[in-house]
């Protein structure tokens, strides 16, 4: 296992490093496309939320490695390698696996313990695999990192420790209009201070996405009066529509718009969230200013969750103007989560890395194992073959039985070695098993190849792992 991952995130840049780096979706297709095409990696995938970019490869070589994806994170994010180097951060084997379980475990998020990570990193393999890009490694890795996510959310109370990025960001905002308390103290409540201060309100939801349905999702709950979806295309922002009006729903009052059209709301707004992939300002801090001109001192709330920003930052400026953005919602997440809970996270992350290298340093020597039970009976079949050419006469009774003798002597023999470096292989170090293996029965180098290409091609299924 060659493991590597390269990477910043909000907790190795600021804001306005990750805001200018952050990839759009056609850029890390074409970012994963040519991973694949340099030399040093085999596999790769591209994990991008609002605050991590970071880039998985199988390689060969470490340092040719960390040097080829550094460049070519640089290059997709359209930074100079010079000024986005101080902020990276480099994993490699089980460094790197400790590090992707700790984020999918929320961790190391912004909010601690939130759990939209989970689908993020889900859509990564999925991205993934659809393009060919994640082997047997990555498909092995993702999918184990979903399922100790998942471990450490039923098992421990990491929940209460942080909410999603929606969640955090609307709490920020009901606490600033003084919606009495909320955090950690309310999570088991329903945060009503949340639903207190959303309740009657408008709000404009600008996007349609995964944290925009949720941030609609979450004001409908809230009790919010009306929700406008606005978003670049309109079908999109009308099944969103669709879902949180329907029967036995929130009740809400929901219509979709275009993108183009969220301006003209802006003035009848009580609470925006704004989270599209858009590359340019969405609402500017002018058409702030005019929206709240008039409107007799009744404040506008506003949330970005984009990356980069959708809102101007100016906008925090304005009076009655409250905004709220990744870049605060840092600032504002150094309370400490449960520590108890965070320990017991961090004690299953470490269990789990320990099983996943075991797992993969054993799967690596099946290959040679195979290749070796492989040559055993060729070799069988070619002596047994010679024994019926020298007995012409030796009735196929007999014949059947010794080739069947010769078969079980070969399998005895074979069985304890094989058993006994299976499993030295799967501890730490065990590494160099398989060539010993291979330089002691002389095995075929090529034929080991094959079986490790049969076994990855089996794992590259765009629709292994989905559910």
């Amino acid at each position: 296992m060659s493991l590597l991952v390269v990477g910043l995130s909000h907790r190795s840049a600021p804001v306005s490093v990750l805001e200018r780096a952050a990839l759009a979706a056609d850029t890390q297709a074409k970012l994963l496309q040519d991973a694949l095409a340099a030399e040093p990696a085999a596999e790769a995938a591209v994990l991008a939320t609002c605050n991590r970019i970071e880039l998985y490869a199988d390689v060969d070589k470490f340092h040719a490695g960390v040097a080829e994806l550094s460049t070519l994170l640089a290059q997709h994010a359209g930074v100079g390698l010079e000024e986005l180097t101080p902020y990276l951060y480099v994993h490699y084997e089980d460094r790197a696996v400790h590090h992707l379980f700790s984020v999918a475990c929320g961790l190391d998020s912004m909010v601690v313990g939130e759990g939209q990570i989970l689908g993020q990193i889900k859509d990564a393999l999925a991205r993934a695999q659809e393009l060919h890009t994640a082997g047997r490694l990555l498909n092995d890795l993702f999918q184990s990192a979903l399922r100790v996510g998942k471990r450490a959310h039923s098992e421990t109370g990491i929940d209460r420790a942080g909410q999603s990025l929606v969640s955090f960001g609307l709490e920020q905002l009901a606490e600033d209009a003084g919606a009495g308390n909320t955090g950690a103290e309310n999570a088991g409540a329903g945060n009503t201070g949340v639903e207190d201060w959303a309740k009657g309100k408008r709000a404009l939801v600008i996007g349609a996405g995964s944290m925009s349905s949720l941030a609609a999702a979450t004001l409908a709950r809230a009790g919010v009066a009306e929700i406008v979806v606005a978003n670049r295309t309109r079908a999109r922002a009308e099944r969103l529509v669709e879902i949180l009006t329907q029967p036995g729903g929130t009740g809400v009052a929901a219509r979709a718009l275009p993108i183009g059209e969220a301006g003209e709301e802006l003035p009848r707004a009580d609470i925006v969230v704004s989270c599209t992939g858009a590359t340019g300002l969405v609402l500017a801090a002018q058409a702030i200013e005019e929206a709240v001109a008039g409107r007799a001192a009744r404040p506008l709330h506003l949330l970005d969750l984009a990356m980069p920003r959708d809102i101007d930052a100016a906008a925090h400026l304005l009076d009655h103007v409250r905004l709220v953005d990744i870049e605060s919602l840092a600032a504002a997440s150094a309370d400490a989560p449960m520590a108890a809970d965070v320990e017991r996270v961090q004690l299953i992350v470490a269990q789990e890395v320990d099983l996943f290298g075991a797992a993969q340093r054993a799967a690596h020597i099946t290959p040679t194992v195979v290749a070796l039970r492989t040559m055993a009976a060729e070799v069988v079949a070619a002596e047994t073959a010679r024994l019926h050419g020298r007995l012409p006469g030796l009735g196929e009774r007999e014949f059947a039985e010794i080739t069947q003798t010769l078969r079980r002597v070969v399998d005895k023999l074979l069985h304890a070695p094989t058993v006994r470096v299976k499993q030295l292989a799967s501890e730490p170090g065990g590494a160099g098993y398989a060539d010993a293996l291979r330089t002691l029965f002389d095995l075929d180098p090529q034929t080991v190849a094959a079986v490790s290409r049969a076994d990855a091609s089996s794992t590259d299924d765009p629709n292994r792992g989905r559910s």
